[in-house]
């Protein structure tokens, strides 16, 4: 079982190193930009810590300058130089936020916090859900993703254990059925050779890699295994393209972070500690501990971090610290 010394440890060094002092979370991997997700992120992992005065600060520098648009959603991009750089949203960190919102108000008995949990999981219901042929889907924005020639979507985005707990702020069967969709979504979206879900996904009359090239299985689509583990809608055959994929690198120094699902090569770099544990998970499962993952350390970047902190939390929310 993971010591709260430890665990204690990982979030003092996290918000050490990519939260300043007015609630701020800086992504050290984009030139310092802020952006929603990395807000959303921040305060789930406020919540999981008991922290509620670095949570204050978090939804505080939020909604003050992210949620600027004309709905509750908030805007994704904001630079130190320039405030807000693209006001269209992105809509897992819509959800992030809602989600860690929700959560608060029930760990600290604050109406307030859910209302606005609430305002935003609405908007993101009213205005980026579409139903297509292959189910209820979630946009990734408002803006850019529905053309004449098909949807584009991120799998990724399905943060999948947040919406149970969003249905219950904002009853609505869109939450369930929005869950299932995407695990049946998944289940025909494998491509190249380990049958890997792309990062981002076209659905048209088939269902092809999309987004702008080189087409891979990287940095967006890794969460996806964290958050079905989280949800506990994980099985064998799920876990299988994750597990093929880091498996056929087990002996590698350096197991890759990405794969191009056209011609099957891998990144000469090497994962990142957060990707590795990700892999380290899916190599191990079912047998999972947060335990045996290692500690948040100096030398991370922004992404790699919340990929590591996000794994251990699914882990432990699991019971399997």
């Amino acid at each position: 079982m993971v010591t709260a010394c430890a665990a204690d440890s990982d979030w003092q060094q996290f918000t050490k190193a990519f939260v300043e002092a007015d609630g701020r979370v800086v992504d050290t991997g984009q030139g310092r930009i802020s952006h929603s997700e990395g807000q959303g992120f921040a305060m789930l992992f406020a919540v999981h810590y008991d922290d509620r005065a670095a949570f204050d600060r978090l939804w505080q520098w939020t909604r003050r300058n992210l949620q600027v648009r004309d709905d509750a959603l908030l805007a994704w991009k904001w630079e130190a130089q320039a405030g807000v750089t693209d006001r269209n949203n992105a809509s897992d960190a819509d959800v992030l936020v809602a989600w860690a919102l929700v959560r608060a108000a029930r760990k600290w008995r604050h109406p307030e916090y859910e209302a606005a949990g609430r305002r935003i999981a609405q908007d993101v219901r009213q205005k980026l859900l579409r139903r297509v042929p292959h189910g209820l889907v979630l946009l990734p924005a408002v803006e850019g993703f529905d053309k004449p020639e098909g949807m584009t979507i991120n799998l990724s985005y399905w943060v999948f254990p947040a919406f149970r707990e969003l249905a219950r702020a904002d009853p609505a069967p869109e939450w369930e059925e929005l869950s299932k969709s995407g695990i049946a979504i998944l289940q025909y979206s494998y491509f190249g050779r380990w049958r890997l879900p792309p990062d981002w996904l076209k659905l048209g009359e088939r269902v092809a890699p999309g987004g702008p090239p080189p087409e891979r299985f990287g940095y967006d689509a890794v969460r996806i295994p964290v958050y079905l583990l989280w949800s506990r809608q994980e099985t064998d055959a799920l876990m299988k393209p994750y597990r093929d994929f880091w498996g056929h690198f087990a002996g590698a120094r350096d197991p890759p972070a990405w794969t191009n699902l056209k011609d099957d090569s891998v990144d000469s770099h090497g994962a990142s500690t957060g990707i590795r544990a990700i892999a380290q998970v899916v190599a191990e499962y079912p047998r999972v501990a947060a335990s045996r993952l290692p500690p948040l350390d100096a030398g991370q970047s922004y992404y790699s971090a919340v990929l590591l902190l996000l794994t251990k939390l699914a882990l432990r929310e699991r019971g399997e610290g």
